[in-house]
């Protein structure tokens, strides 16, 4: 994703204090040694003159430089959509990313006639913005998503080229060898023996509030699917996976001395492990740069976001909007129950190696054709039974998509269209899945009551301080009394 280069020398500064807040923000090649680096790299720091700054990996690569083996730099957190100024080549970066992380062919025709431009356009504004061409970007997500699985995970080879998108094992060869001088298998060897489990690790910006997103999710916790314990978050996972689900488990541990967090995940979900890494990475903020964000809140008066406040994603877009539509004027502990028994009527069993997870969240289909009488017994008014079996409906046909990435105002405002769905339950979907900055929950009686009034007008004047950013300071007002 396209970011603004700091200065040379400022960035050779942040380069030789190791400094964290630029991880992902600028890469350095470094001339004597043809090898591209984090500006955390533990190495000894390298001449000014033999330093070279790029704006992304695909820009080193495009210069001939190759990943260095230590810093990595396919675990640096990204940039959010926030980050760049020309809407259409993020748009096309993150629609390359997605594919990717997929493991999904990507065509470039096909790809600007889904943004509504031409080819040639897309390639002029993508190279303006990123400094490289799509199919070169393309091929440099490829790679390293492969030299990831390579070093972390005990994948074959053949399984490896497939996950990251490449049509055969031999192409993959040919592509890894010709970008990084070196045989996929010779890597696995430099980089010794991976962990018998698939390890997998994400690094973020500091500063990062790891206890408050831990405490989020810990208050949310879904009996059955979800568990945080200590410093791990798990959860049941069900992803589709060439038309056929592959179920099982991931566990998420935050290493706040490492700034990352290490990924694990079931076996039967090796073929979508790119799809997972970036879906972790949404639900926990990992792009974020909280520079920019606390600087513009503190501004608006707001001290309590300076401290690494991030927004919690949604792993599984249509639960959480479930459990919001169970989250309307109830407290969070009574949604969870409501939940938690949809969960043990409807959740199809799974077998995982923690006592805690033994079920799936319920899809919607299996929602949509429950007997609305049967979850009137479970405790749902009639009006979010309603509400409830409408929006899985929708989903369930495909006419309504929740995840990131999905456009925000035709995705809002059909689920406007839906019964009981009203301006505080959008824009919480928003916040939670779409992952929109700027998301406010109107009428929240958490905000209110931080906020000291009862009365809209004089919040939404208040709140006009912290825009683009409002989703992120009614996250820190909610800190303390936390109802959402």
């Amino acid at each position: 994703m396209a970011c603004m280069l700091p200065d040379a020398d400022a960035a050779y500064l942040a380069l030789a204090a190791r400094d964290a807040r630029f991880d992902g923000r600028f890469f350095v090649g470094v001339t004597s040694t043809g090898i591209y680096c984090r500006p955390v790299c533990r190495v000894r720091t390298p001449r000014r003159e033999n330093c070279r700054f790029f704006a992304s990996p695909a820009q080193a690569e495009a210069a001939a430089f190759r990943p260095c083996l230590k810093c990595r730099p396919e675990i640096a957190p990204g940039l959010s959509a926030m980050d760049s100024s020309d809407a259409l080549a993020t748009a096309a970066a993150r629609a390359i990313e997605a594919a990717v992380q997929a493991g999904e062919p990507l065509a470039l025709p096909a790809l600007a006639a889904r943004l509504g431009v031409g080819e040639r356009h897309l390639r002029r504004i993508f190279g303006a913005a990123h400094g490289v061409a799509p199919r070169d970007y393309l091929t440099t997500q490829r790679l390293l998503l492969a030299k990831q699985l390579l070093t972390d995970t005990t994948l074959p080879v053949a399984q490896v080229a497939l996950a990251s998108g490449f049509e055969s094992l031999r192409r993959f060869n040919a592509a890894f060898a010709g970008q990084y001088r070196l045989a996929p298998t010779r890597l696995r060897r430099a980089g010794g023996q991976a962990p018998a489990e698939t390890a997998l690790r994400l690094a973020w910006r500091p500063p990062y509030d790891v206890a408050a997103m831990l405490g989020f999710a810990a208050r949310r916790a879904l009996a059955g699917v979800e568990q945080v314990e200590g410093p791990v978050w798990r959860r049941t996972v069900r992803w589709p996976w060439r038309g056929q689900p592959l179920d099982g488990w991931i566990a998420c541990r935050f290493v706040p001395e490492r700034h990352e967090l290490h990924l694990l995940a079931a076996p039967a979900l090796a073929p979508v492990l790119g799809a997972l890494l970036r879906r972790v990475r949404e639900t926990f903020d990992l792009d974020c740069d909280p520079a920019p964000i606390a600087a513009a809140l503190l501004e608006g008066g707001l001290a309590a976001a300076a401290d690494g406040t991030r927004l919690p994603g949604a792993f599984d877009g249509f639960e959480t909007a479930v459990r919001i539509v169970l989250g309307q004027q109830v407290t969070v502990a009574a949604a969870n129950t409501l939940a938690a028994r949809l969960v043990r009527r409807w959740g199809r069993p799974l077998a995982t190696p923690f006592p805690a997870l033994d079920r799936l969240f319920p899809d919607a289909a299996t929602l949509a054709a429950a007997d609305p009488e049967e979850l009137g017994r479970l405790g749902l008014v009639r009006q979010r039974v309603r509400a409830l079996q409408a929006l899985a409906t929708e989903v369930a046909a495909g006419r309504i998509r929740l995840e990131r990435g999905a456009p925000l105002a035709p995705t809002l405002a059909a689920l406007g269209e839906l019964p009981g769905f009203g301006p505080w339950t959008l824009q919480l979907i928003a916040l939670r899945v779409l992952g929109w900055p700027d998301a406010w929950p109107v009428g929240d009686a958490g905000l209110a009551q931080a906020l000291g009034t009862r009365e809209n007008r004089k919040i939404e004047t208040a709140a006009e301080a912290w825009r683009p950013w409002r989703a992120y300071a009614a996250m820190a007002l909610w800190r303390h009394g936390d109802t959402r």
